[in-house]
């Protein structure tokens, strides 16, 4: 059975389990993502936020538990399903081919072709120039359609994953620890690309261990423990101090500072 909220949300998962053996990973969780919203699943490592957004992108399936999306019941069954749905993710390691340049990459699997199969390269390129420029906003001349991705710094590389993402219309894009080994600068830039998904009314899933790199961009935190949600909190209630002392304080006795 659905929450009451379902048909609000763009989605909704509900009392999802998974076990891997005699491992409960996931113990019945509810999570939801409403339109034009972003979302921080936050938790330590071992805490069930990979194997839940997994089962959302169809990588596992939930041994129990339903998923709606924009309001309908769903089963996804793969990853291409989820992209079909409009389901993108943008992982750790970004997930781009080192060695080819960007306009490759953007269309890499959906490659641009004439109705004899032939690649429409100027088009392609085109494209990617306007993906850099207008929603991407990269002004450096050094990076241009043919720059190869093995020379873009890393939050470069997140830049253009999400702004892939954007490009071929995803309605959510799950960010799995995007920040991850980034410096201090690197990860400004990738949190104003998490805000410009917002900005264009798409929502995103904002995963991480990191509070400190979530809080400024999300609306709601989810935080995860031990394959069960310890807490939800809307940004307008709650402090990033408050919210750390509560993450913290879970991490120290199991369950959260009231």
């Amino acid at each position: 059975m659905a929450d009451n909220n379902s048909n609000q949300m763009l989605v909704s998962m509900v009392d999802i389990r998974k076990s891997f053996g005699k491992v409960e990973v996931l113990k019945g969780i509810n999570f939801n993502v409403g339109y034009n919203e972003i979302v921080g699943l936050v938790g330590d490592n071992g805490a069930g936020k990979s194997t839940l957004i997994k089962i959302l992108v169809g990588v596992h399936q939930p041994d129990g538990g339903e998923i709606y999306y924009k309001g309908e019941k769903i089963t996804i069954h793969s990853v291409k399903r989820s992209r079909e749905l409009g389901m993108e993710t943008v992982y750790q390691e970004r997930a781009l081919s080192e060695q080819q340049n960007l306009w490759t990459n953007i269309f890499m699997g959906r490659e641009l072709t004439t109705r004899f199969g032939f690649l429409k390269v100027k088009e392609q390129r085109t494209e990617t120039e306007k993906i850099l420029r207008e929603q991407m906003g990269f002004t450096s001349s050094a990076i241009s359609n043919d720059a190869v991705v093995k020379y873009l710094s890393g939050g470069e590389k997140q830049g253009i994953a999400i702004g892939r993402a954007l490009y071929f219309q995803a309605d959510l894009i799950i960010l799995d620890e995007p920040t991850m080994g980034l410096s201090i600068s690197e990860t400004n830039k990738v949190l104003d690309f998490v805000a410009n998904i917002k900005s264009r009314g798409k929502s995103a899933i904002f995963i991480s261990h990191n509070i400190y790199y979530v809080y400024p961009v999300a609306d709601r935190f989810y935080i995860l423990d031990r394959g069960s949600v310890a807490g939800i909190f809307e940004k307008k209630d709650i402090s990033q101090e408050e919210l750390v002392d509560k993450m913290v304080h879970l991490a120290h006795t199991g369950r959260l500072n009231e």
